[in-house]
Formats: C-alpha cells, structure tokens, sequence
C-alpha cells in the first residue's frame, strides 16, 4: 500500500488552525464502513476504488474512502439534532493497478442543522474553512470551483420532459458516465437490451417473489453469487435497468441544452447568465438562480472573486451531494487532484435512517496536497 509522506508540523499546525477556528467537536469515526452502503451511494462503479475487506462468513466492508458518511453515522447515533463536527486521520482508496491501493490523511469538517436554519451563510462558511485552510498549506496558485446538483435538477425541470426520465436525469447527475449514457441515447427509440427479458419477468412480481425468482435461475445454472449483494437487491436493479432502456429518450434538442449546460465554465456571474438562457423563462430555474446569486455575493465575501469558477455540473464521486459542491483545486496538480472538496448533502442523513429534516453540508482538505512542498 503507498502511504502519503508526512506533512511538516508547522504546515499541518498551519491548515488544522483554520479548523480549530471553526470550534467543532472533535470526532474518531470507525475505518472499517459497510461495503453495500458504500456501493449504494456511489454505485458499483466506485467498487473498483474502494479497499474491500471480508474476515471468513461475514459481510464485505471497507476502509473508510473518506469521513463523511462515518461521521454522519455517528451524528445519527448520537440522537442530536444539531451538530458540528472536525475529524483528522487516514482513509483508504484502491488507485488504478499500477500503483495499488492508497492511504493518505483527511481534516474536514461536518455540519448538521435543521434544514431551515441551515442557510447558505453556512454554506459560505463551510467553502471559506476549505479555501482557507488549502491556502494555509502555502500554495499560491489556488482556484475555488463551485457546482449545484440542486440547479442541475431545477435545469432538468425546465426542458418539459417525461416524469420518469427526468427522474432518472437527476439521479446520475454526479455519475459522468451514467449521464453520458443518457446523453448518447438521443433520439433513438427505445429498445431492450441484454437482459431485458429476465428484467421483464421480474418487473410484474413482489419484491419477495422476484428476489425467489432469481434465486431458483441462479440454482439451475449453478451460479454462485458473489459481492455481497442478495437476490432482492440485484432483482431491483435489474428491473431498474430495464426500465431505463425500454423508457423514453432525450430528443436531440434537449440533450444539447444539457451538453451546453454542463460544458458551463466561467466566472458566477457570467456562467449564470448562461445558465439562464440556456433556461428560458421557467419559473423554477428563475427561483434557483435568484438563490445562486444571493449565494455568490456571501462566498464573496470568504473567497475572492477573481478566484471563483462556476461550472455547474460540478460534482463528487458519492452522489449524496445534493446541493452546493465545491473543490479547490491547484493549477499545479490539474482537476483530477482537488486538494479540499465539499458541500450539501441534506438527503444523506435520511437514506442512513435519520431524520429527514435535518440538513447538512461539509467539507474535507487533504494536507499533503494543500502543502506547498508536498504532492507534484
């Protein structure tokens, strides 16, 4: 496994301060997290990047990939409605094959409020603590990138489009290649594909019945399942993909719209003006972009202007990201190595089995690439 090196004492002092500034409660959360609850947020597709682990007859499960879903756990266990929240220490992610698996530490920093008093001062708050605390790391060349998943719905909203497709739209709107796959099907009617007769069949059954269904086909091929995943899960999905491919697709026009909206990236004053005439006059993109601006004028006050970029379909690997997203990112070390992430997340506490009015937005900074004489 490569381990990040050390970052010097007084530069690690330097970003921790920006954080001990903020006056959260000081919290450890467990490295080994549940596998499947992991996949369910981010989607098979992030299997590849997470460090599995299974003892002999018990569930899959992983290193923490980051703090954010442990911390929440935690906040839920707790029973309080309130909380704010800093965490420091190594989470784990598999990198590509030629270099193995990673470890490498995380500070960040985790808020939960009632949705209503969770404003966008908090949000303001929360972006100004990760750009102060990667700039504390001492590199110069730093750029605060700011995204909404919430104004890619409201976007989505506002071309008319079928209430199952724009569903399914807004559900992989933080999954590049689920959306691209979207996007290529334009104009194409719909089909069914490999699969889709099994799909079929499964979609008229209960949940039990399905998930018996399969168990019987994997009983006669003699297959074994493996994963971690139960047969109710995979039925579920099966039907789910169906679905998909047997739904309507994005005309050529409207899938357009949303290339142009995602290709959006400028200053937040020019890329909303973009984003408002891709939209029209649709009355809920009006109300989402009348809040993004009242949200700029306050980021302008932690961050400087001229140091903002708006791309809206900026988003993150785990899709619990529902709002405000946000990264820093260093000239020197390109888009793919952010040195601090974050944002809104106020579904997440809900789909962990909290409560559902309870909101939330964090962020995290990785040090030894926030440090000036660190990652390259």
């Amino acid at each position: 496994m490569r381990v990040e090196p050390a970052v010097p004492t007084g530069a690690l002092a330097a970003i921790r301060a920006v954080f001990d500034a903020a006056g959260a409660e000081t919290v450890d959360a467990p490295i080994l997290q549940p596998l499947n609850l992991l996949l369910d947020l981010a989607g098979e597709a992030m299997r590849a990047r997470l460090f599995v682990v299974q003892a002999e007859g018990e569930a899959e499960e992983c290193l923490r990939p980051d703090f954010t879903v442990a911390v929440a756990r935690r906040h839920i266990e707790g029973g309080r409605a309130t909380g704010r929240y800093f965490y420091e220490g190594p989470a784990f992610r598999s990198a590509p094959e030629s270099e193995g698996a990673e470890q490498f530490v995380q500070l960040g920093l985790e808020r939960f409020e009632p949705r209503g008093s969770l404003a966008g001062d908090a949000e303001a708050e929360v972006a100004g603590i990760a750009w102060r605390a990667a700039l504390a790391g001492g590199r110069p060349d730093l750029t605060l990138w700011l995204g909404d998943v919430g104004l890619f719905a409201a976007f989505i909203e506002s071309l008319s489009l079928p209430a199952a497709l724009a569903a399914r739209l807004k559900r992989v709107a933080g999954r590049p290649r689920l959306l691209g796959a979207e996007l290529a099907r334009a104009g194409h009617a719909p089909s069914v594909g490999d699969g889709g007769q099994l799909a079929a069949m499964l979609s008229v059954l209960s949940e039990d019945q399905a998930a018996t269904l399969l168990e019987e086909v994997w009983s006669l091929a003699g297959i074994e399942p493996v994963g971690g995943r139960g047969a109710g899960e995979i039925a579920a999905r099966l039907v789910r993909r169906a679905e998909a491919l047997g739904a309507p697709a994005l005309t050529e026009a409207q899938a357009g719209a949303i290339r142009a909206f995602m290709a959006i990236s400028d200053t937040p004053a020019e890329g909303l003006r973009q984003v408002r005439t891709l939209a029209g006059k649709a009355k809920g993109i009006a109300q989402a972009l009348a809040a993004w601006e009242a949200r700029a004028a306050r980021l302008a006050l932690e961050v400087p202007v001229d140091r903002m970029r708006f791309a809206p379909a900026l988003g993150h690997a785990f899709d619990y990201y529902d709002g405000l997203t946000f990264e820093v990112r260093s000239e020197a070390l390109g888009a793919d190595r952010a040195l601090a992430v974050g944002g809104r997340y106020d579904g997440l506490l809900a789909r962990l089995g909290g409560a559902a009015d309870v909101g939330a937005v964090g962020c995290m900074v990785r040090p030894w690439r926030a440090f000036a004489g660190g990652e390259r």
